[in-house]
């Protein structure tokens, strides 16, 4: 018998689905949580059980420590997600929450022999490239027009001295998380890989997104959507749309 969902503080935005065929693990890109996915299961099949992944230092666990490298953080989760793995099973992980998906990918190979059935990766190039313009150093006010440039932060929140506090360090944590990450080889995963893109998006070029190719013995695809770096919100229907068409 599965362990409820609801148990773990790691998902959040839970709807159960005892008819549901696959779950879908949901990885929220650096300062976001798992808010970016709360609808989703509204948009999807109904064979699909949505299971928004909500990391330390933000949300309900807003007074809990960000993670800073990848390799615990992924033991941590992996730890916790376990228990949940009794279906078949789907990462999405939109830029930091792509690396996390890839990582926690062979992560399960390596540690259960077990592995999604399919890989959404989305806005983050391929893991074996290293990032080419590390922020999470800047001064502040360098930082915050980082921030300001990336469309990702709404305008009140920008403008709230309060809001930003909060916001500024857990920003800088996970994007340390997602900077200094070191990739290490490993064979390719026999899942299939599709990545989304932004076409406007500053961040990714189509073959920094293409490389993620070398890392799937099976099918791969790319498909690009009007937008910025922050497409997943912008152009959310239509990505949702693709992800059903997979799925």
């Amino acid at each position: 018998m599965a362990v409820s969902i609801t148990n773990t503080p790691w998902i959040e935005y839970y709807q159960p689905n005892p008819q549901a065929k696959l779950r879908l693990f949901c990885f929220p890109y650096a300062g976001g949580s798992a808010t970016v996915f709360r609808t989703w299961n509204r948009d999807l099949p109904s064979f699909v059980e949505v299971c928004p992944i909500q990391l330390p230092g933000r949300g309900s666990r807003l007074r809990e420590t960000p993670f800073t490298q990848i390799s615990p953080l992924v033991q941590t989760l992996g730890n916790a997600l376990f228990p949940y793995l009794d279906k078949p099973y789907v990462f999405f992980g939109h830029s930091l929450g792509a690396l996390i998906g890839f990582e926690l990918a062979r992560y399960f190979r390596r540690n259960v022999s077990s592995s999604p059935i399919h890989l959404f990766v989305s806005g983050r190039q391929a893991p074996h490239i290293p990032d080419p313009s590390p922020r999470h150093a800047l001064p502040e006010q360098e930082f915050l027009q980082e921030i300001k440039c990336l469309n990702g932060t709404p305008k009140e929140v920008l403008e709230n001295t309060e809001m930003m506090q909060l916001l500024i360090p857990l920003l800088r944590a996970d994007l340390v998380l997602d900077e200094a990450y070191v990739y290490t080889s490993e064979p390719r995963l026999e899942c299939p890989i599709t990545v989304f893109g932004g076409l406007e998006d500053p961040e990714t070029n189509s073959e920094q997104l293409e490389a993620w190719r070398e890392h799937t013995n099976t099918a791969f695809s790319i498909e690009m959507f009007p937008g910025n770096h922050f497409f997943i919100n912008t152009a959310q229907p239509l990505l949702l749309q693709a992800i059903a068409q997979v799925l």
